[in-house]
């Protein structure tokens, strides 16, 4: 059982989402985590201080069932769905994170090196949680939509502009990965 759960297949996972963006694209709604902070920014008066959070906000409510999704979701996983099987990294993979200081990869869902409470109350650790905010808001708002959105939504319903910006997330995933994150480790 413990090989179902953990992670789901795409048997369950694929054809579950198929079937949350047939619905989605029936009722015309779109999906996307971005838009669910555009209006949590409206909510709170954000329009009061930028031209892009005026809008009607009260049409996006539903939208906000994602976020409620996303939370319950990530605890009933957490808590439920989940068991202690370390993830089955590349050698190569768990050989280089090592050397860059990582002391158990594939042990937890996240490294602790980069996400617990203590690593972002260091000053490199709250420099890069500042840094990749910025660039995840700027690239967000300069793609027209966050990663979800563009690969799931925008995908699926044949636009040419979420094919260029997967094309970029993933481009900007490698250089990360095999560039950038060396050189901050």
């Amino acid at each position: 059982m413990d090989t179902i759960l953990n992670p789901w297949p795409w048997y369950i996972s694929g054809p579950l989402i198929a079937i949350v963006m047939a619905l989605l694209l029936y009722f015309g709604k779109t999906f996307g985590m971005s838009s669910n902070l555009r209006t949590l920014c409206a909510i709170g008066g954000a329009g009061k201080f930028a031209d892009f959070f005026r809008f009607n906000w009260k049409d996006q409510l539903w939208n906000l069932t994602v976020v409620v999704g996303a939370v319950l979701g990530g605890f009933i996983a957490t808590h439920y769905l989940s068991n202690d099987t370390i993830t089955d990294l590349n050698p190569t993979t768990t050989q280089e994170l090592q050397g860059m200081g990582f002391d158990n990869p594939g042990a937890t869902l996240v490294p602790n090196e980069m996400y617990s409470l203590d690593a972002l109350t260091t000053p490199k650790g709250l420099l890069l949680l500042i840094i990749g905010g910025l660039l995840v808001g700027f690239g967000t708002r300069y793609a027209g939509g966050c990663t979800s959105g563009h690969a799931i939504t925008g995908l699926s319903s044949l636009q040419k502009p979420s094919l260029i910006a997967v094309i970029g997330f993933f481009i900007g995933g490698l250089i990360m990965t095999n560039f950038i994150l060396p050189l901050i480790f």
